[in-house]
């Protein structure tokens, strides 16, 4: 028998694509693709802002339209509208965007773990704990603009804790060209150069002053013609405003967590999922100093869905074989999509 040089066995070994690569492809394309036809064949009805931004999108024309929409977001359903997607492929387009930031910040927070291997299945995972957040929904039925922009902020103030300026600025400029709210946000970043220690005295200070009522009355006095905008923008019967305790306490509980369940996640990822955890930090700041208006949940979305990607990589980093098996996060992710659908067709939200 003929021997096999040696490097055609090395171009062989180059090519070559295990199996458990191409399943997880293919399950994460089949899950993404659930998503874009479950979000973009909604019924007009479900999501309050559904038709608002159908109605801005067919109200499009040849010489565009006046808006007081960010230019990211218009320049986006600008360009679809050229292409004749419709209605529905708009919406799926948009849903099909929102993933495509996943991505970007799933695979910029696996940079920041310094993790080189098994990008797939902290995907599939991040995916998984989005498909059964009820604010991963909010973010692609109602907040959509902001939904769009809130991973692309997280993703910024990871290159900023890193000190990667220019990739701070990039991700941050195109977040906010989709939501100007990205900006509350990044203003925030210089939290990130403090020790952990000060970082920790800020979160308490800044819950504290919430629960209390101290920061809507400092502004309130301070600055009255912030606390007038806050307190009448979008006022509903339908929605309390007020210092929302429930919110405080379960965003600051997130907070916590990493530190929490350090001692389960495995060493060499422990403290930067734990440093990271002052990102997540930095995106609640702007709740706590002005949340107590109408639909301050909104003010917390950014965070929440951030949640699911410091809990994914604790996840598939977990000192527990079970947890971070790759079997048993396919399955789940599996079974995300069912929730998904509950969630979505039921709309059911925070």
């Amino acid at each position: 028998m003929n021997a096999i040089p040696e490097y055609a066995m090395g171009q062989r070994r180059s090519t070559y694509v295990p199996a458990a690569t191409t399943l997880s492809l293919l399950l994460l394309f089949a899950v993404a693709a659930f998503g874009c036809w479950l979000v973009g064949t909604r019924s007009p009805d479900i999501g309050t802002d559904t038709q608002t931004y159908a109605g801005f999108f067919q109200g499009l024309n040849s010489s565009g339209v006046e808006t007081r929409l960010e230019p990211g977001f218009v320049w986006l359903t600008y360009a679809l509208w050229k292409l004749g997607v419709g209605v529905t492929g708009y919406q799926t387009a948009l849903f099909a965007f929102m993933l495509g930031t996943i991505v970007i910040a799933t695979r910029r927070y696996q940079d920041y773990l310094g993790e080189t291997r098994g990008y797939l299945t902290f995907l599939g995972a991040a995916l998984m704990l989005l498909y059964v957040s009820p604010m991963f929904v909010n973010a692609t039925i109602n907040a959509v603009r902001q939904g769009l922009a809130a991973l692309l902020v997280f993703s910024s103030l990871l290159s900023f804790q890193r000190k990667r300026w220019a990739s701070f600025v990039l991700l941050g400029a195109l977040a906010s060209s989709l939501h100007l709210s990205s900006l509350l946000y990044l203003v925030f970043a210089p939290v990130l150069l403090f020790g952990t220690k000060m970082q920790r005295l800020i979160a308490v200070i800044a819950f504290a002053a919430y629960v209390s009522g101290i920061s809507m009355q400092a502004v309130r006095m301070l600055v009255p013609s912030l606390y007038e905008l806050v307190m009448t923008y979008t006022a509903t019967q339908y929605y309390r405003a007020g210092v929302r305790i429930d919110f405080a306490v379960f965003s600051f509980f997130w907070y916590c967590l990493p530190y929490v369940l350090g001692p389960l996640v495995r060493a060499e990822y422990r403290d930067r999922i734990k440093e990271s955890a002052a990102v997540y930090l930095v995106m609640t700041l702007p709740f706590f100093g002005v949340g107590w208006g109408y639909f301050s949940n909104r003010y917390l979305l950014p965070a929440w869905l951030s949640v699911s990607l410091i809990l994914a990589a604790m996840l598939v980093h977990s000192r527990l074989a079970p947890l971070r098996n790759p079997l048993l996060l396919r399955f789940g992710l599996l079974l995300s999509c069912a929730v998904f659908y509950y969630y979505v067709t039921n709309e059911i939200l925070i």
